[in-house]
């Protein structure tokens, strides 16, 4: 069982805008894959090759994108592309490229949350406010495609309305909701976990239990 990390770029250009000291789309590679993503596939807008220059040295895979306007197709693509580069893929994280302050131990729990509730869309959560990146299993790639035209965040909560099984995982990480539109020396506090890193493994089955029972969450609209 992996997760894969689909990274969506329709602007090439700020994409390579600087967060920190490097490209944002670099960050976001480099926390997906300490985080514990695999495959890394980056899904762009992307005809003068810029972001492919950009991430040429590393674990990434380039996909073309739709023909229509970004959105949850363009995850479709790279979570079909996902799947045939690494077959025991079981799930994506649906990531804007501008989400780029996202901490590696957040995605490290999103793929936890999908061990213990592989059916489920997992939305990462900080001080009560949904953001990204959302786990998405692929047993969901053909209500996916029946949203086409809709944003990610858009289509995503049109499935849960219709009933599909979602949690929400409280991270007290802030890159969740602050994308690189805030400088991250302005981002607020991180608020978690609680334990130490090398501390017992958390009871996921009781943490998901617990987040999922967190009410009135709004999400991000983007």
């Amino acid at each position: 069982m992996t997760v894969a990390a689909i990274v969506l770029v329709p602007d090439a250009a700020a994409a390579l805008a600087d967060a920190d000291g490097e490209p944002a789309i670099r960050r976001v590679v480099h926390a997906a894959w300490s985080g514990g993503a695999l495959p890394i596939v980056i899904v762009a807008s992307d005809p003068a090759g810029i972001i492919a220059a950009a991430v040429s040295d590393l674990p990434v895979k380039l996909a073309g994108p739709a023909a229509g306007p970004p959105g949850i197709a363009w995850f479709s693509i790279g979570l079909v592309a996902a799947v045939a580069g690494v077959s025991e893929t079981t799930a994506g994280l649906l990531w804007p490229f501008r989400y780029a302050w996202v901490d590696p131990e957040t995605v490290t729990s999103l793929v936890e949350a999908h061990g213990a509730a592989p059916d489920a869309i997992a939305e990462p959560s900080y001080g009560g406010q949904i953001g990204f990146p959302v786990l998405v299993p692929i047993s969901f790639i053909a209500r996916l495609e029946a949203q086409s035209g809709r944003s990610g965040a858009e289509a995503v909560a049109a499935i849960l309305a219709d009933g599909a099984p979602g949690l929400v995982v409280e991270l007290g990480d802030p890159g969740i909701v602050s994308d690189i539109t805030t400088p991250h020396g302005n981002l607020p506090g991180y608020q978690g976990p609680s334990g130490p890193a090398g501390g017992p493994a958390p009871d996921w089955n009781a943490e998901v239990a617990a987040a999922a029972q967190v009410p009135d969450q709004s999400r991000p609209t983007a």
